[in-house]
């Protein structure tokens, strides 16, 4: 990777979005002189600046940031795409409700038997449920 080279393809994708360098440095979570001074040739990408890039715009290919090959932004292809199966009736909520409510009827049948209170010195006590 080097340095000139990837500076116009920054310099593209804040075009492309009709960013400023402050506003593209708070898009994806970096300090504003970072932006700067890689802009102007004085500081090289990082690659934890790359990954903060590529995840706050997925459209950016990898490959077509660092070695200019691909195209920007890239065209999803179908086989890419990860559909979720809807059940018909049944909707994510009712799914996690169902779910915790099976999870709450375990818990109901189930009886502790110990308990141990830790205290902030450092003591403790035990206690033992009876047994019938």
């Amino acid at each position: 990777m080097v340095n000139k080279d990837v500076i116009p393809r920054i310099q593209t994708i804040m075009d492309h979005y009709g960013l400023t360098v402050s506003a593209f440095a708070d898009e994806i979570g970096v300090q504003r002189s970072s932006v700067s001074h890689l802009l102007n040739g004085r500081n090289k990408p990082s690659l934890d600046f790359v990954m903060k890039l590529v995840d706050t715009y997925p459209e950016v290919n990898l490959y077509w940031l660092l070695k200019g090959v691909g195209e920007f932004p890239s065209s999803i292809k179908e086989g890419e795409i990860k559909k979720e199966i809807a059940v018909p009736g049944k909707t994510k909520s009712d799914q996690a409700e169902t779910e915790f409510n099976s999870i709450a009827q375990d818990k109901d049948t189930l009886q502790p038997t110990k308990v141990i209170v830790f205290y902030a010195d450092g003591s403790f006590e035990s206690f033992q449920a009876k047994k019938d």
